[in-house]
């Protein structure tokens, strides 16, 4: 299963102890066993995907929140993204950018496998799109096994409800104290800049780090939600 971060832990804590305190894992698109998701955090979704002649993968669809990045291994694929075609060879990428539409196929007789990471990870993570790619088609909300994720069936649905209420509690907290100290520290930039700065960086990154706790809780709701109504 992918490494996906969860409320018992960080996932790169986690992977490394799973890993008998190596220091990281390395993965390889030519070994079978790496070619699925492979981390899965609220930040980043990271797999190795390999396609096969004649296939086509997912239906039309653009990222709502989420940018994704292709980076062809081997074969040759057809990408088109907001209306343009191109192919896409083995050393080479290509992005779809948030609500660009895209799709892909696979050109010739050889396999493709591609690396492929979407930032940010946050359900639900695509909107299917018509034909020609621009209306939205009806929100659908993915199980956990389409990302390669194990849901937790230890937890219950009121833990994930405390769970999230606590991150929106916590961001919204964040954020206030970045508003109640931003103004001055802002005015005082005329005087040390640099000091400013670091005072507000402080701020700043306990905003992101609410922020990521929110979408795991958020994402670890939904996928119990899917799961079990």
């Amino acid at each position: 299963m992918a490494t996906h971060s969860t409320s018992n832990g960080s996932s790169r804590t986690r992977l490394r102890s799973e890993e008998n305190a190596m220091p990281f894992t390395v993965y390889d698109y030519r070994n079978p066993e790496h070619v699925k998701n492979l981390l899965i955090t609220p930040e980043m979704r990271s797999r190795i995907l390999r396609m096969e002649p004649g296939q086509g993968f997912n239906a039309r669809h653009s990222h709502d929140l989420g940018h994704e990045v292709f980076l062809i291994l081997q074969g040759i694929a057809e990408f088109e993204i907001e209306g343009t075609i191109q192919q896409v060879k083995p050393g080479q990428l290509c992005f779809a950018l948030t609500d660009e539409a895209h799709s892909v196929r696979v050109i010739g007789d050889d396999p493709v496998i591609m690396y492929l990471s979407v930032t940010p990870h946050i359900l639900p993570t695509h909107t299917g799109r018509s034909a020609e790619g621009e209306a939205k088609q009806p929100i659908n909300f993915s199980p956990a096994k389409i990302y390669d994720v194990d849901l937790d069936t230890s937890v219950c649905r009121e833990t994930r409800v405390d769970r999230h209420r606590q991150a929106v509690e916590a961001l919204s907290g964040a954020v206030q104290q970045m508003a109640d100290t931003s103004t001055a520290r802002l005015e005082s930039m005329t005087g040390d800049p640099e000091a400013s700065r670091e005072a507000m960086w402080q701020d700043v990154y306990k905003v992101f780090k609410a922020v990521s706790e929110l979408g795991d809780s958020w994402n670890d709701l939904s996928y119990d939600i899917t799961a079990n109504g």
